[in-house]
């Protein structure tokens, strides 16, 4: 063995069995216990202001005791005109969203698949359009609505539900998002032409194995749109037409009480909203057993 060998051979050091040598840590990977405290912090700041806003909610304003007579109310017959426009802004904010929904899945998905699976060079422009709205204000967009709605007005009438024309463009970013980032992380051609080597119509590709793919991409573009939709204010004041987000303004004024109670339930429920996003498509897929 030559000298130069052997001295280079003493100076390495045997390497301990059982044991992995140490790598260094880059960037930002906090211990559980900074993690733990990082989400008691970051849970704080968002569950105080809600419990405030419940507990407000229960209390008189004259002596501050708790009652539940601001939500009797709410079902007592003889004070049922005071809460009809509520209930009725809260109806046509469902509607809305019902048709947003069908907007995204039978308008914004078709040309998603079509763009990935057969026109491929229009996928930039798809994109392009679909993220503008997220770059412009919802201020700037409204004043562009507002000539545009005369003429739809004159010709489907003045219904809210007619509001799902503009709240479908200001919801293609978030719709849009979900649906492509589904798409990328697997082979829609590769699937479609096995699918169609084996027989299947191009309705049967898509029902039976374009779909069930997406099922999490879809499921987290449906939900966000339902979001966005129940917590829109800005075009629904502007084009005068009643809300959720309206009739609980002007709520406000009458019944604060109510109005607290009611922001807080619409918070939660966007809460629920994004713990479903956040677990969506994992419902009914087998675990993997640990061998």
């Amino acid at each position: 063995m030559p000298v130069g060998t052997a001295r280079v051979a003493d100076t390495v050091e045997p390497r301990p069995r059982g044991r992995r040598p140490r790598r260094g840590r880059y960037g930002a990977v906090p211990s559980k216990t900074t993690g733990a405290i990082v989400l008691i912090v970051i849970g704080a700041l968002f569950a105080v202001p809600i419990a405030a806003l419940a507990w407000f909610s229960f209390t008189t304003a004259s002596t501050g005791a708790f009652t539940l007579s601001h939500y009797a109310a709410l079902v007592d017959p003889a004070q049922a005109s005071n809460y009809s426009e509520l209930f009725a802004g809260i109806g046509n904010s469902l509607i809305l969203a019902v048709i947003v929904v069908a907007i995204i899945l039978v308008l914004l998905l078709p040309a998603m698949l079509l763009a990935e699976l057969r026109f491929p060079k229009v996928h930039r422009v798809l994109e392009f359009v679909c993220l503008l709205p997220i770059t412009v204000p919802t201020i700037v967009l409204v004043v562009g609505f507002v000539p545009v709605y005369q003429v739809v007005q004159s010709v489907l009438g003045s219904d809210p539900w007619t509001l799902s024309f503009a709240i479908g463009v200001i919801v293609l970013p978030y719709a849009y998002r979900p649906i492509q980032a589904n798409i990328g992380v697997m082979n829609l051609t590769i699937l479609t032409e096995a699918a169609r080597s084996l027989g299947a119509s191009w309705p049967v590709a898509v029902w039976r194995v374009v779909l069930p793919n997406l099922r999490r991409g879809l499921l987290s573009a449906c939900l966000l749109t339902i979001s966005v939709v129940l917590g829109e204010f800005t075009i629904a004041n502007f084009l005068g037409q009643n809300t959720f987000q309206t009739a609980l303004l002007l709520l406000q004024q009458t019944d604060p009480y109510v109005s607290a109670f009611l922001a807080v339930v619409s918070l939660l429920f966007v809460f629920v909203l994004l713990v479903v996003i956040s677990t969506a498509g994992s419902i009914g897929r087998p675990r993997k057993k640990k061998s």
